[in-house]
């Protein structure tokens, strides 16, 4: 009887021992690959998705707009269909509102350790290419439309190459969009990192 209550006793603290392991190894996996720096990657790829966007949006939507009044003195019935290259830099601020809002609802803080650095690094470049392909459209489309608008007040056969011009500027801006979304779709949750990560035998070190 002695002996098999303690067999049984060992087998509990064997037990104990092996789960108090395995909640370790869990918790030291899920502090490597998920560690609180995590977010500021996924923070500053919103950041620079938005911002860098809105620098093109900007530039564009002032540029044009510098020669839509200028033109507008002297031929003012054409200012409504001199505005829009105003609109397509308007858009790109667009692209990256999207993105942002995107990266922004994929970063988790209900419990610690919850955001993976390879998700961070995800969004950090998906924030970068949005908003930088996002800036080179709108100084494209910035320049473009000036000298358009005041080109085509002259001679109104060039309008239909104008707005060709306006397009392909127009598409950088979309292909940084289409990257970032497939970029930010990359993620990886920090609930399945530490699923195959078990104690091995001897020294209790923690083995995947």
């Amino acid at each position: 009887m002695r002996t098999t209550f303690a067999l049984a006793a060992v087998i509990v603290a064997s037990a104990i021992t092996y789960a108090s392991s395995a909640n370790l190894c869990e918790a030291a996996a899920r502090k490597e690959s998920c560690p609180p720096s995590a977010a500021f990657f996924g923070f500053m790829g919103c950041a620079a998705a938005l911002v860098f966007a809105c620098l093109g949006a900007a530039y564009g939507t002032a540029k044009s707009g510098v020669g839509v009044a200028n033109m507008g003195v002297l031929h003012h019935e054409m200012v409504m269909k001199s505005i829009i290259p105003v609109v397509m830099a308007g858009v790109l601020g667009i692209y990256g509102l999207i993105v942002a809002v995107l990266l922004a609802s994929g970063i988790k803080a209900d419990d610690a350790y919850m955001y993976s650095s390879y998700s961070g690094f995800s969004a950090l470049s998906a924030g970068l290419c949005c908003g930088l392909a996002g800036l080179a459209a709108g100084i494209a489309i910035g320049i473009v439309g000036d000298a358009g608008v005041r080109a085509n007040a002259r001679q109104p056969k060039l309008f239909v190459g104008i707005i060709l011009i306006l397009i392909f500027a127009e598409a950088l801006g979309l292909y940084g969009l289409i990257v970032a979304l497939i970029l930010q779709s990359n993620k990886l949750e920090c609930k399945s990192i530490s699923d195959g990560i078990y104690v091995g035998s001897g020294d209790g070190s923690c083995v995947g």
